[in-house]
């Protein structure tokens, strides 16, 4: 009896202690949660409860550099959205067919939104309040009042379609940039999203009266690009023409620089795409190949047209870049007499470190030359003999100080930097290819900003595609900051060198690029695209007016193949010359030299093919052209049969308009 006595009271009092320690975990528990999780469960709790419909800001607008042109908007459009456990269960099918006919969807996928047990479905997406009143109206005749959402949304629409489209990007369907300023000045532009609050059961039925709680949307700052309209239009014009007349086959791209301020005043690609259907065909061939198109290939295609070549893309600057050696040493003080004839001479090539490396126009040297002969002539070995003077070191620490060596930071994403052998890896040949533009890449804006320092009197710009931002609320504007990088040279070399500029485009390889009443100044460039591709990229880079530069000009085409062939002064100067003449009157560019310099009057190019060298210069010469025949050196000069040696072959073709006073290249 006793031992089952304390059996029972050993049992009693595991049971008690077992009843206490569960009590004891269940109070812990619940302390935990009121005290610890508390804060966090009842957010939690809210946001289960309460069922929110965002509503999107108003994206900031784009303003071209007046402020007044519109480059890009967000219009007003709606979103109509569903709360299935609102919707009746009889009504369910004439909503879904309502919405299927007005919206233009289909019908079971419509239905099956309308059924799902979830507590929002979204119907579509930014369309215009004209249907969206449709579907208001019939919710009044049919007496349906919830359920049925209808809330305020935007659309970015870009009024100029093509315009600058590498420059202002596009956005996606959530408002969010996707490429261009509309992607790098994103929170900018993007504004604060705002929201319609409502309680809710699991559902997504409504719980309480309490109605909805609006939370406004801030719309997004505005901003004022440094790209002119009416510059960008210009240059896009001619840039496509040029592409298209000189077959092109991989574009080209025109970057035109306020030297003072480093405003990009307009910056072009071709070919570009419409901003408001950024993912469609760009091209006649590509649409009609879309559509049979891998996904794969689209992207492809489209990826490489949303690039923006002028920062993206590397490229050999050719013979340009002998602005750049000739300025370092000028400053360096190797040619203190830019007109010494004789200071330097061309025989046709110049050995380095047992390379023969040859002038462009070996088979008929330039002989005795000053510098600016040199660069009216772009004679290699001139370049390469001032190379070997700076050294490796000098010449690198000039790249530095041109920023060369660094990306410009221009506010626009993907900007490519330059590439350059080591500097303890160059070489003396490495260092003569590089004293006359090529075995090296750097992008267009890089050159651009370079040439600038030259333009400016010796300072380094940043450049900059955005100028202000403009604040949405309270309409405050904000300067963005003008950025020098210091002294790059003295304003006597930026002199020296600006003058030569001038010399080049009025009796040099850039005569196509002359505009009457104006001073300009300018150098051509020709290079290989790559090693051994038989392409090449040809181009100009011009200044002016000489006198006081305000706008710096840099056309760049790749591998033009028509019959114009592909040199700087044939190809790309004309283009420069093109744009120089509508956009300085534009920008009210005084003309400095309207008495002096008489009209340049155009000429068509006549057919000489057939014909002897004697009865082609006579025909030349009377309507103001020159004839220059290719491989001729001045022993065989004396001795050609002018009156029985046919011309087989001419560059430019018959047909094609340019100065008068220029030559005509024939092969016999």
């Amino acid at each position: 009896m006793m031992t089952l006595k304390l059996s029972g009271k050993k049992k009693m009092r595991n049971t008690l202690f077992i009843t206490f320690f569960i009590i004891s975990c269940l109070i812990g528990r619940i302390g935990y949660i009121q005290l610890i999780q508390g804060e966090k469960l009842s957010s939690m709790a809210y946001q289960q409860q309460t069922l929110d419909r965002g509503i999107n800001p108003k994206r900031g607008t784009i303003y071209d550099s007046t402020g007044k042109n519109i480059l890009a908007v967000s219009s007003t459009v709606e979103t109509v959205t569903v709360n299935p456990g609102n919707i009746a269960k009889e009504n369910k099918e004439k909503v879904a067919k309502i919405l299927s006919d007005i919206f233009e969807l289909d019908y079971e996928k419509t239905l099956k939104k309308v059924s799902k047990r979830s507590s929002i479905e979204t119907i579509s997406k930014k369309v215009d309040k004209e249907k969206t009143d449709q579907l208001r109206i019939w919710m009044e005749q049919n007496g349906i009042s919830s359920g049925i959402n209808i809330d305020e949304d935007t659309k970015r629409y870009y009024p100029y379609n093509t315009l600058a489209s590498q420059i202002i990007g596009f956005c996606g369907s959530d408002n969010q940039g996707l490429d261009g300023v509309e992607a790098k000045y994103d929170e900018k532009l993007k504004g604060t999203k705002g929201a319609i609050q409502r309680h809710t059961d699991a559902k997504g039925g409504d719980i309480g009266e309490e109605g909805e709680n609006y939370v406004s949307a801030i719309d997004g700052n505005d901003l004022v690009l440094t790209i002119d309209l009416s510059v960008q239009s210009i240059v896009e014009k001619y840039l496509e023409e040029a592409c298209i007349d000189n077959l092109c086959t991989d574009g080209g791209n025109v970057v035109v620089m306020n030297p003072k301020n480093g405003d990009i005043l307009a910056m072009a690609t071709y070919p570009n795409y419409n901003l408001n259907s950024p993912y469609d065909a760009y091209t006649e061939e590509l649409k009609q190949a879309w559509d049979n198109m891998e996904q794969s290939e689209k992207t492809k295609n489209l990826q490489a047209v949303w690039r923006n070549k002028a920062i993206a893309d590397t490229y050999e600057p050719g013979s340009v870049f002998k602005l750049i050696t000739a300025s370092a040493a000028i400053e360096e003080g190797l040619v203190t007499d830019i007109d010494k004839q004789g200071q330097f001479s061309c025989t046709g090539g110049i050995e380095v470190a047992g390379v023969r490396i040859k002038c462009w126009r070996y088979y008929r040297p330039h002989g005795s030359e000053s510098l600016r002969m040199g660069l009216m002539n772009s004679c290699n070995p001139v370049f390469i003999g001032l190379g070997q003077q700076l050294g490796v070191q000098k010449y690198y620490s000039y790249l530095k100080k041109f920023r060369l060596l660094n990306k410009t930071e221009v506010d626009l994403p993907g900007e490519a930097n330059s590439i350059f052998l080591a500097e303890n890896k160059a070489g003396p040949v490495e260092l003569a290819t590089i004293s006359f533009g090529q075995r090296f890449e750097i992008t267009p804006i890089q050159l651009v900003t370079a040439v600038s320092s030259i333009a400016n009197g010796g300072t380094s710009v940043q450049p900059r595609i955005v100028k202000q931002i403009i604040n949405s609320e309270t309409g405050e504007v904000e300067d963005v900051q003008i950025k020098s990088n210091g002294r790059v040279i003295s304003k006597e070399t930026s002199d020296k060198v600006l003058s030569m500029m001038e010399s080049v485009v009025s009796e040099g390889t850039g005569k196509n690029a002359k505009v009457a009443g104006y001073r300009i100044g300018g150098k051509t460039g020709t290079s290989e695209d790559g090693v051994n591709t038989n392409k090449y990229v040809t181009s100009f880079c011009g200044v002016a007016p000489i006198e006081d530069p305000q706008v710096v000009v840099l056309v760049t085409l790749y591998n033009p193949t028509g019959e114009g062939g592909h040199q700087g002064g044939g190809v790309a100067a004309p283009v420069g010359g093109q744009i120089f003449s509508e956009i300085l009157p534009y920008l009210e560019v005084n003309q400095g030299n309207a008495e002096e310099i008489e009209v340049v009057e155009e000429v068509s190019v006549p057919n000489i093919v057939g014909l002897s060298i004697k009865e082609a210069e006579k025909i030349l010469k009377e309507i103001g052209l020159e004839l220059s025949i290719d491989g001729i050196t001045e022993e065989n000069k004396e001795t050609l049969d002018k009156e029985n040696t046919i011309i087989k072959e001419q560059t430019p073709i018959e047909g094609i308009k340019i100065n008068k006073g220029n030559k005509i290249f024939v092969n016999y």
